[in-house]
Order: C-alpha cells, then structure tokens, then sequence
C-alpha cells in the first residue's frame, strides 16, 4: 500500500442521516479515511457532523460544497434517493471521484444516464453495494468456489422484518423512490446476481401494506445459469423465514439469523459450538447440520478497496454497470406484479 493511500482519503460527503452518519462515516473511520466536508441543512444533523469530525466544514447545498473540491477526493453521495441523479451529476461535472449509496438511481433511466456521465468525463464512479461484503455472503461464495454444495438449484434470501409500526421517513413515503422494492430489493438482486450469473426472466409479487409504498415483496429470477432465486423484503413478517438457504445436489447451505433481527431460528445458532457468533450459518444434510466457519472479512473492506481504487490505481469496488442491470430487474418486477405475469429480461 503507498504512503498516501495509508494516509487515507478527504471525502465529501452529502447527506449525514441515517445513512451518511449511520453508516458511510462509520466506515470511512474505520478504513481510515476522514469526512472534512460535509452538506447538511438540519441543526442537529450539522452538530453531529461537528461531533463526529471537530474540522468539518458544513455546506449547505452540493455548489457549496464542490466550490471545495480541489481538496477532496472523494464525494459520498448518501443523500435520499430521489436525489442521487442531481448530486452527482454535480460531482462528475466537478470532475471529482465518487461514490453513490444503492441504489445508484431511482429508475433505469437515471442509472445510465450516471454511468455515461461518469465515462464521457473519465470521472470514478461507484456504488456502495455493500452488502457484497455480508459474512454470510463472502462464506457462500467460498463454499460455491468450493463446489461444497453440488451444483446449486435454488437460492433463496429473505430481508423479514417485524414492524407492525412502520417509521415515518422518505424510505416509507417518497412516491419516487421509497419503499422496499428499491431499498432492500437492489440489495437482493444484487448479491443473487453476484453469485449465479445476470437473472433471464422475474416474477414479482410487491404490496403495501402499512405504508404508501411497498414493504413486502417477493422476486423469483431464474438466472442464465438455471438457478433460481427467491428473494423476500418484508416489514410485517412476524415469523421470519431462514435468512439464506441455498439447496445444492451434495447439500444445502442454511444461514438462520441476520444482523440481529429477532427470528424463531435463532435458537439453532445459539445452541451451536461458540454460540451464535461462532460461525456463519450450517451445512445441511437432511438431519444432519453442521456450522460452517465465517470467511473473514466485512463492510469496511468495501472502503478500504475505494482508497486502493482512488489513490492508487485500484481495481473498481462495485461496477457501476452493475447497477444499471439491477434497476433493469427492480423495473421489470414492478411490471411482473402489475400484470401478474413472468417478464423476460434477456
């Protein structure tokens, strides 16, 4: 690693909610980079940005911040959603690196329309796909590359959440971009699409049930490969299935919990050698389970692999293509479940 890769990035970042403070400045930190600038309106959120960073500049708008772009070099955008096509838009213009929250874009249209800005001005451009550094993740990944589990037949992950009282925030109402087909749904396609290959078709079920946009969904994509994966987001899900089960011919990979979130299966960890921290899900055979060891790594990789990719010539940490294709899929389910009918991709 070089000198000024160690020293870590000065990064610009618009947002600091939920996301930006709860999560991108997390693992800024911990890669070892630092938030110098940062475009917040709200009082309590700009105390918090002082908080975590005594020298940040606060800015008020994206112009204001990018009139301090020859000193940053990087820009998060981690801003709602229904923004992300303006914000950085305004940092490629810039000409600065940057970094989008998933999903890159609200719709296909807009997606594409970043990655050609991005390519016409030959400016860095990726997206927090995050999720690709899951333990649970990175520990199938290894089985498969393993062959431990036969040829794989089916996938499934399940996002279920127990929420009878939704919260009150943009992810629940925004009519462009709330709701849980883009939030926790580009997520999904995502990591089924990392691991089987580009989906050739989708069906989709999608309701709302306690909020004005979707928060229950259901995907099933039959991929290229003749995988298919079943994909759930759920908020009144008061029994959450298993988190992931993959069923191969030679076996099965079942993970039962996830990040914390209660689930009646939780039982099968804790009573696991180690307790429930002591490794990353089962491999099953029927009866028969037996824990499999965690693959290390985590989501401060992810950041870790942008200063390498910022500072020193690095690989890309997440295509940004990538993500046209999983708006692709996310447009094609929303009509799936409007017309009750699989929708071919390919």
């Amino acid at each position: 690693m070089s000198e000024q890769v160690a020293a870590g990035l000065r990064v610009g970042m618009v947002g600091y909610g939920d996301s930006g403070r709860g999560i991108h400045a997390r693992l800024l930190r911990a890669a070892g980079h630092a938030v110098t600038h940062v475009v917040v309106r709200d009082a309590e959120r700009a105390d918090a940005a002082r908080s975590d960073w005594p020298e940040v500049v606060v800015a008020p708008d994206v112009d204001a911040l990018l009139e301090h772009a020859d000193v940053l070099d990087l820009v998060v955008v981690a801003s709602p959603t229904s923004f992300h096509v303006e914000h950085a838009l305004a940092v490629i213009e810039a000409g600065r690196p940057l970094v989008v929250d998933k999903p890159l874009a609200p719709h296909s249209t807009g997606a594409r329309r970043l990655v050609q800005a991005a390519k016409s001005a030959d400016v860095p451009l990726t997206v927090f796909q995050n999720r690709r550094w899951d333990s649970e993740q990175l520990t199938l990944k290894g089985l498969l590359a393993e062959g431990t589990l036969g040829e794989v037949h089916t996938f499934e992950r399940r996002w279920e959440r127990w929420r009878p009282v939704p919260k009150d925030r943009w992810k629940e109402n925004d009519p462009i971009a709330g709701g849980l087909l883009l939030d926790l749904g580009a997520h999904l396609v995502d990591s089924a699409t990392q691991l089987f290959g580009e989906p050739t078709s989708v069906y989709a079920e999608i309701r709302a049930l306690t909020t004005p946009m979707p928060d229950d969904v259901f995907l099933s994509l039959h991929h290229q490969g003749g995988v298919i994966s079943h994909l759930w987001a759920g908020a009144l899900t008061g029994a959450p299935g298993p988190r992931t089960r993959v069923l191969g011919k030679k076996g099965s990979y079942l993970v039962t919990t996830f990040e914390g979130e209660p689930t009646p299966f939780e039982a099968l960890d804790e009573a696991a050698p180690g307790g429930i921290d002591g490794h990353e899900g089962w491999l099953v055979h029927g009866g028969e389970r037996v824990p499999v060891p965690r693959a290390p790594g985590g989501h401060v990789d992810f950041y870790r692999a942008v200063g390498s990719w910022v500072l020193a010539g690095g690989p890309v940490p997440v295509d940004p293509s990538d993500a046209v294709g999983t708006a692709d899929v996310l447009e094609a389910a929303l009509v799936s479940s409007r017309e009750g009918r699989i929708v071919a991709l390919v």
